[in-house]
């Protein structure tokens, strides 16, 4: 006899990507979650030279500014794409800024928060509708 499927809650530890349309990914486990900044969105933004990062304890707001990465053809101001508490920050892009180009999933995330409102992950889009987003507006 088959088993029934269960269906996962967001307080589970399930480990999905979302995306913002600012080209953020939110990594999400329970209420905790890394922010990063895409492949595509590092692609547009050039060869990152310098982060700029909020402190740990500092609060972030949705659709508010929370740091900078500095490329060597711009500065890309970086919009929270969930709200909540920064638990940690990525020190090593201090040192090695192009981490986040190199590796931008992994080990070039940039912070790490404790999410205020866990439904606001919901309001980000699935990799699928990402990828579908960035193949329609290339043109940034």
């Amino acid at each position: 006899m088959a088993k029934p499927k269960s269906r996962k809650t967001a307080s589970e530890t399930v480990t999905v990507l979302r995306f913002s349309d600012d080209h953020l990914w939110v990594r999400a486990e329970g209420d905790r979650a890394q922010v990063g900044i895409s492949d595509q969105g590092q692609d547009v933004i050039g060869e990152i030279i310098a982060v700029e990062l909020p402190d740990v304890g500092d609060t972030i707001e949705k659709g508010e500014p929370f740091g900078e990465l500095e490329s060597v053809r711009t500065v890309h101001e970086l919009i929270a794409p969930v709200s909540g508490t920064v638990q940690a920050v990525n020190g090593d892009l201090e040192d090695h800024a192009s981490l986040a180009n190199e590796d931008p999933y992994h080990e070039g995330w940039l912070i790490e928060v404790e999410l205020s409102d866990e439904a606001e992950l919901e309001e980000l889009m699935a990799t699928e509708e990402y990828e579908d987003y960035v193949a329609g507006g290339e043109d940034e």
